[in-house]
């Protein structure tokens, strides 16, 4: 097994992390965890399943009590010691997500960075979780609004932001006084124990943060399941999110859900090129394209077609692909070979349905690695444009009208991110008001940061992230009738 060389090698940890101990499965087995630029193994993780995580939701249930009266200033002290301690240790945590997870490296400091902002963030909001009064309709009574934490929480995180998939999730259920039960994909479990490790440091009481390895039939069963778990937050594809919504129907657990994306980018005749073709640039190929907020149909306007085109093929011919440890790569490999066939697949049958090639192409199939592709003449009836591609593909769709861009770009059943650019301030209330999205960005292709709500409609989840907004899912609100004042 090959793994990197860390700073501090005791983040480099392969075993689940349960009540304050690290446990390896109790069967014994493990699952590979695989290098997806050289295929090699890196290390062989804890396979748990049910069992490890009941065991892990009787310890946060255990540390819930004297969690949830601990006095606000001392969880956001815990909270800042731990955003404290994944920047000191940023080199080694971009180091081990880079890995497992095949981003440029200095894509993974981005992410680190990014990831700890949310933690930052919650340690202050929650000196912020104010409730409120309202006015009574006798004069003998009060009526109180209290914010209370939800409870036992379980949270199932992606591979593609393996930190900041967690710290986003994990930082409001802390901060509100929940304990935690996070299950990380099994392609990228590392950054996650090494969180964990850096979460003990903090001085975090055992059972408040569990961290339980494996694959997910079994603990996701657990965790939708134990009627001790209050809530679940979920980040992943729609069709998994179904499935996780049914099995938390029977407990009617609170559920966070953010869901897969068909993200418009629209590019109107007026708008500024230079700006267009950046933005397209930041939304479409950050991660290799592997994001859910990623630009997945590119709708440019007739007037300013030609010139985007030549521009966005530009702008792309200088991206490099290759290894995501080596200097100046911008584009790494994709996670597995699935992800690579069905990135194939959307381009042959684009290339099939009548779209041109203007750069790039189909995979070879001899490694994850995929070429930026951009191709034009792409029409509604192709597969590219209503399925999520997660890849390095971007497809040019030619419109005419403001209203046909509108009606391209909401002929979807998913509502998670869209952009547009404009130098009209008219069109910009237009079309930001009518887009059936939960984010829009205008003039940019970056919408997420801790400070924003974040989050989709339609078949693109329910519930925010980050901002007040995320910390308020993980508070239940009880209304506090006082009588018999006067």
């Amino acid at each position: 097994m090959s793994r990197p060389v860390l700073n501090d090698p005791s983040l480099w940890q392969v075993a689940g992390f349960i009540n304050g101990q690290w446990c390896r499965a109790d069967d014994g087995t493990t699952i590979d965890v695989i290098d997806p630029a050289s295929g090699e193994t890196l290390a062989g993780v804890a396979a748990m399943g049910a069992e490890e995580t009941r065991r892990a939701i009787a310890a946060a249930e255990a540390a819930w009590p004297a969690w949830r009266a601990r006095p606000t200033a001392d969880r956001a002290s815990l909270l800042m010691r731990w955003h404290d301690l994944m920047l000191d240790n940023l080199e080694d945590l971009a180091l081990i997500m880079t890995r497992e997870q095949g981003k440029p490296l200095e894509e993974s400091r981005g992410e680190i960075r990014y990831g700890a902002s949310f933690v930052k963030w919650f340690a202050e909001e929650a000196r912020r979780a104010y409730g409120e009064t309202i006015p009574a309709p006798t004069a003998d009574r009060r009526i109180l609004v209290l914010k209370q934490p939800v409870g036992v929480c379980g949270a199932i995180t992606p591979w593609n932001f393996p930190n900041a998939m967690i710290t986003r999730k994990c930082a409001p259920a802390l901060a509100a006084g929940c304990p935690i039960v996070i299950k990380p994909s099994e392609l990228t479990p590392l950054s996650a124990l090494a969180l964990a490790v850096l979460a003990e440091r903090a001085g975090f009481p055992p059972g408040v943060i569990n961290i339980v390895t494996g694959l997910p039939e079994g603990i996701g069963g657990e965790l939708t399941g134990n009627p001790v778990v209050r809530k679940l937050s979920f980040t992943g594809s729609t069709r998994v999110g179904r499935l996780l919504m049914r099995q938390c129907s029977e407990e009617i657990k609170r559920l966070s859900l953010e869901l897969g994306g068909n993200a418009p980018l629209i590019v109107f005749d007026d708008a500024d090129i230079e700006l267009a073709v950046a933005g397209a640039m930041a939304s479409k190929f950050r991660n290799a394209g592997q994001t859910c907020v990623c630009a997945n149909r590119i709708l440019v306007q007739s007037g300013i077609h030609d010139r985007f085109v030549a521009r966005l093929e530009e702008t792309m011919g200088a991206l490099k692909c290759g290894n995501g440890m080596d200097k100046g790569v911008s584009i790494g490999p994709l996670i597995n070979d699935q992800a690579v066939e069905k990135v194939a697949a959307h381009i042959d049958d684009a290339l099939n349905h009548g779209a041109q090639l203007v750069c790039g192409g189909v995979p070879d199939g001899h490694s994850r690695q995929v070429v930026p592709t951009l191709l034009t003449g792409v029409t509604e009836t192709m597969r590219i444009t209503r399925e999520e591609t997660f890849g390095p593909v971007a497809p040019i769709m030619r419109f005419e009208t403001e209203e046909e861009a509108l009606r391209m770009a909401n002929a979807t059943p998913f509502g998670l991110a869209a952009y547009f650019f404009t130098e009209s301030m008219r069109r910009a209330w237009r079309v930001g008001e009518a887009l059936e999205f939960g984010m829009v960005g205008l003039n940019t292709g970056a919408i997420s940061m801790e400070v924003a709500p974040f989050g989709g409609v339609k078949q693109s989840g329910l519930g925010r992230e980050g901002a007040r907004q995320g910390l308020d899912e993980y508070f239940e609100e009880k209304a506090f009738h006082m009588g018999g004042l006067s």
